[in-house]
């Protein structure tokens, strides 16, 4: 009887369920990971974490607790190594995607979108996948790389996006936009994640391409009502609210991508200011740090008045419209007024309209040889925007020195007035005699 008592204590002994912490004890290098102290152990600490998603029910997580154990031992002060009982803390497991047990994931360069380990259950092949991201951090930081990503992309191109830095970094900025909302756990958001970090590199420069996990940050996935994942957001050009926000609605290769925002940007980007230049301000502004500038000389206002003028510089403005996607300075000077100008670019001396377009970094220029019209010039600057036609070094390989004259008012020409003689003084006889 005693026999039996006993039998029936140990097989309830063995029924009774395990508790959390039961696969890992304290002694271990294993580190016992919570809700509570999950963001402050692993998201905000600088070091390489693999953590573990386990159920205590689970048969082959029992199986890999050796391994665990000696993965732990072997990458103690190299990489930390940690345990969540995801079937005790479901919403922590919910948060990274854990569907099944055990799920590894490290977390990296990016805590935000930890990467999923499928490898073998070794701990020799855990440690490699740990080391292998241990050297990818080491290579970024001393390659200069941000470390933001996309769906885990890792490329620098892609700006991380924040519920801090949300508004500062795209509403308040004149920049182009599309922004990604992802799940780190989403598999077309993984899939979209090089394709992504591709565009944003093509794109550098004219459309800025970020991502924002809107598991981690709700309250913008919240303000633009983001149900679903990816979820793309397009902002235009200049300052804005978040109800200018569109839907992205193309497609998801890289060169879709750059195919629709390249379309977007030409439609948001404002059309160059066509300036005349009567100082050294007014031509820096319109020239310096612009990949070409577009210069015209038009003819003295004696010699085209202000209707005149004005057609030509209708047709200029227009055509920077057509060419503003290639960000080029538009700028204009009245015939003779800039004399170095016109000698640096050898536009002076053969009539005006004349026009060259000159990029002062290789100090080289072009000059305009057809009609000085809207199809004319319409050629002469697409053969230009593909690299054709024949170009010239900048007489004297600098800056020409720009002379301060009176901005044209917008009125036609006035003869200077005729000086008046006083005759009161002067002796006719005198005159006469000399004559």
């Amino acid at each position: 009887m005693k026999f039996i008592l006993s039998t029936l204590v140990l097989v309830a002994l063995a029924t009774v369920p395990l508790p959390a912490s039961a696969l890992y004890s304290p002694s271990d290098d294993v580190v016992e990971l919570t809700p509570s102290n999950f963001d402050r152990l692993v998201i905000n600490d600088d070091a390489i974490w693999v953590v573990e998603f386990f159920a205590p029910w689970c048969g082959h997580c029992k199986s890999l607790v050796p391994e665990y154990k000696k993965l732990a031992s072997a990458l103690k002060g190299v990489v930390k190594v940690g345990s969540v009982n995801a079937d005790e803390h479901r919403s922590l497991g919910g948060q990274y995607g854990v569907k099944g047990f055990p799920t590894i994931k490290i977390f990296g360069t990016n805590k935000r979108s930890p990467t999923s380990y499928s490898g073998q259950r070794t701990a020799k092949a855990i440690a490699e996948a740990a080391l292998a991201e241990a050297k990818k951090k080491v290579q970024d930081v001393l390659g200069g790389g941000g470390g933001s990503s996309s769906g885990g992309s890792g490329s620098d191109a892609v700006i991380e996006l924040t519920d801090d830095n949300f508004d500062k970094l795209v509403l308040e900025s004149d920049d182009v936009w599309l922004v990604e909302f992802f799940a780190p756990w989403c598999g077309h958001c993984k899939n979209l994640a090089p394709e992504w970090a591709k565009a944003a590199k093509e794109l550098k420069g004219k459309v800025k391409l970020g991502a924002l996990d809107a598991t981690v940050h709700q309250s913008k996935a919240s303000e633009y009502g983001i149900r679903g994942y990816p979820t793309i957001k397009f902002f235009p050009a200049g300052r804005k609210s978040s109800s200018d926000a569109t839907e992205y609605d193309g497609g998801r290769t890289a060169s879709d991508i750059v195919s629709w925002a390249l379309d977007k940007h030409v439609e948001s980007v404002p059309p160059p200011e066509l300036l005349e230049i009567y100082d050294e301000t007014s031509f820096d502004k319109a020239c310096e740090g612009k990949p070409l500038c577009v210069v015209s000389v038009l003819p003295h206002i004696l010699d085209c008045d202000a209707k005149c003028r004005n057609k030509f510089l209708t047709v200029l403005r227009e055509l920077g419209e057509k060419y503003k996607q290639k960000l080029w300075g538009w700028a204009w000077a009245e015939g003779g007024a800039q004399s170095d100008l016109e000698e640096s670019l050898e536009i002076g001396g053969f009539g005006y309209p004349a026009m060259a377009v000159v990029n002062y970094k290789k100090m080289k220029f072009s000059v305009l040889k057809g009609s000085f019209s809207k199809d004319g010039i319409n050629e002469f600057l697409r053969d230009i925007s593909y690299g054709r036609g024949h170009t010239a070094p900048v007489r004297g390989a600098k800056k020409p020195k720009i002379v301060a004259v009176a901005p044209w008012d917008g009125k036609d020409g006035q003869l200077p007035a005729e000086e008046e003689i006083d005759l009161s003084d002067v002796d006719l006889d005198d005159t006469k005699d000399e004559l």
